[in-house]
């Protein structure tokens, strides 16, 4: 088991928070801090005595539909004086399947904890996912890992979940374990979107296709992504609009279209600040010698970027247009004018 920080527990409400508060009153929880989450590495390594409510899934995002399961597990285990668990697989068990599989990931895991955390979870158990864990039957994984190892007692699921080998566990299934192994069962309806029901599919593809006010909506916050600044080639310099070029993203973060947006950025140190509005070039920066792979430039609206090797995270609220070409200097100058111009538009309305 690893505990991130002996105090964790209390630092929600050092941060004058409520567990479970939104999003909102928890941003600057997240940019990373210790989280209050418990991380359990395996089933085995599970060491709580109190009775548990679990619910199940990969929770990629932790959209509106993966916070309404974490809701009904807390107010559960809270009615029952338990603890709320959340039992997930690393990796992506199509990544088991499939070797050459690439998930585009809208949290990477550490991600996925903190929001966990900042939204009152009390424990993660993140599985590996084995071709050995992958053969387990309906029946065992009810009985052995989530009855015998983690004590449970109520189970929360969504409204289309299996499980087991090859899928063969539905919830019908689950009523009848519940009456043999003596736990209570609820399962959550669909959240829906616009059309229809939320999933974590269709909030990648609304992210790669620059379409993050959707996936905003569908979250329940701006999709985010970490780096640090690294130097780049001063082109922005030069035209009298310095940037901070953010390196060092992790491969399988979902990246949004080439394009330019209008974005949020936090300094993820002591120092800060956060919060920070900017204008985002995003693509291969096409007009002065095309870079091989994409590169995130992010010119701050109102603070100058000094040094290089900070930790930031970057908030994307609006898609402004897609990455063009320009001839002369002075016509990018002009183009990134009026780009300031919209993302400062579409930063006032997002507040």
């Amino acid at each position: 088991m690893l505990q991130k920080d002996k105090d964790a527990g209390e630092r929600p409400q050092q941060l004058g928070l409520e567990r479970g508060a939104s999003y909102r009153e928890v941003r600057k929880y997240l940019c990373p801090e210790p989280n209050a989450v418990q991380i359990y590495q395996h089933l085995k390594d599970f060491s709580l005595s109190s009775p548990t409510v679990v619910t199940l899934g990969t929770f990629d995002g932790v959209h509106l539909g993966h916070q309404a399961l974490v809701a009904r597990a807390m107010a559960k285990a809270r009615e029952l004086g338990g603890t709320a668990v959340l039992l997930t697989l690393e990796p992506h068990p199509r990544r088991l399947i499939d070797p050459g599989f690439e998930l585009a990931r809208l949290t990477l895991p550490a991600e996925r904890a903190e929001l966990l955390a900042a939204f009152g979870l009390d424990a993660l158990v993140e599985q590996a996912f084995t071709a050995d864990f992958a053969q387990t039957s309906a029946l065992d994984f009810v009985r052995r890992d989530l009855v015998g190892r983690l004590g449970m007692k109520h189970l929360i699921v969504g409204y289309d979940h299996r499980f087991g080998r090859n899928r063969e566990g539905d919830f019908a299934q689950l009523q009848e374990f519940a009456g043999v192994f003596d736990f209570g069962l609820d399962r959550v309806d669909a959240v829906m979107g616009d059309r229809d029901a939320l999933s974590s599919t269709k909030i990648r593809a609304a992210v790669a296709e620059g379409r993050v006010r959707d996936a905003a909506r569908t979250l329940g916050r701006p999709h985010f992504l970490r780096g640090e600044v690294v130097a780049g080639r001063g082109i922005g310099r030069n035209l009298g609009y310095r940037t901070a070029n953010v390196g060092g993203i992790h491969p399988d973060k979902a990246m949004p279209a080439h394009g330019v947006y209008a974005v949020r950025l936090d300094f993820c140190d002591a120092e800060g600040p956060s919060n920070l509005a900017g204008v985002a070039n995003y693509g291969l920066r096409p007009s002065f010698g095309a870079t091989a792979e994409a590169v995130l430039e992010v010119h701050l609206l109102d603070f100058e970027v000094q040094g290089y090797g900070r930790s930031v995270e970057v908030r994307f609220i609006d898609f402004i247009r897609a990455e063009q070409t320009f001839e002369t200097p002075e016509a990018l100058k002009a183009q990134i004018a009026r780009d300031v111009v919209k993302a400062r538009e579409a930063l006032a309305l997002a507040l």
